[in-house]
């Protein structure tokens, strides 16, 4: 472990990345305390200026300081974001066990529902659903976690479909055990990378939603 942490701390990508997270922390815990106007406060005199010495990123169509805005809503995109990705990877891994492994019709079922759903453009449909129901931090965790879950559960369906048939899946099914036991127990664990993977592109698209609240 020692020696990882040190090669770790001498990689200067590693190191950027831990300031870059480290800063959007600090703003995200101390941004009202930090920031030079009041974020949430309209000004219908000075909308949609240019950036400036007094407004550095500029102000919106409402006349609000966009770098005041920009620092406090790193909150929301570090707590909103990282649930909402959860609820969609737990969701999708779920959806894509039980489908991967038990095929027939309820795979087919499942998966025309989510053929359905991924026709359409995902991004709209999240936005017109927070402007329909409002954005409240729990109603986007939910939203965007639902939007994320078919993604996820197709990708995991591929991933259990190549196991489904390995002889350890074969060997638990002799030994008897329960169809619970196999599916988190044996197949789970070896289809964690992919699912480490979308966890990580779903994290980068969590935010998008966010910029409509």
């Amino acid at each position: 472990m020692k020696v990882r942490w040190r090669i770790l701390t001498r990689s200067g990508t590693f190191m950027t990345g831990v300031l870059i997270v480290a800063f959007w922390t600090g703003c995200a815990v101390c941004g009202r305390l930090i920031v030079p106007f009041d974020p949430f406060a309209d000004d219908i005199l000075n909308t949609l200026g240019a950036p400036s010495g007094v407004h550095w990123f500029g102000t919106d169509q409402l006349g609000r300081d966009v770098f005041s805005r920009v620092i406090v809503g790193a909150r929301d995109i570090l707590l909103v974001a990282p649930l909402a990705t959860a609820l969609g990877i737990a969701l999708g891994v779920l959806i894509g066990l039980v489908t991967g492994y038990f095929r027939g019709i309820i795979d087919d079922l499942i998966g025309r529902v989510i053929d359905a759903l991924l026709a359409l453009p995902l991004v709209i449909i999240a936005l017109l659903a927070l402007t329909a129901i409002g954005t409240s931090a729990a109603t986007v965790v939910v939203v965007i976690g639902i939007i994320f879950a078919p993604l996820v559960a197709r990708t995991v369906r591929a991933a259990v479909l190549s196991e489904r048939d390995l002889d350890y899946v074969a060997a638990a099914k002799l030994r008897n055990e329960r169809t619970v036991y196999i599916l988190f127990a044996e197949i789970l664990p070896n289809v964690i990378p992919p699912i480490v993977v979308e966890a990580g592109v779903r994290l980068g698209y969590a935010h998008l939603p966010l910029w409509r609240r």
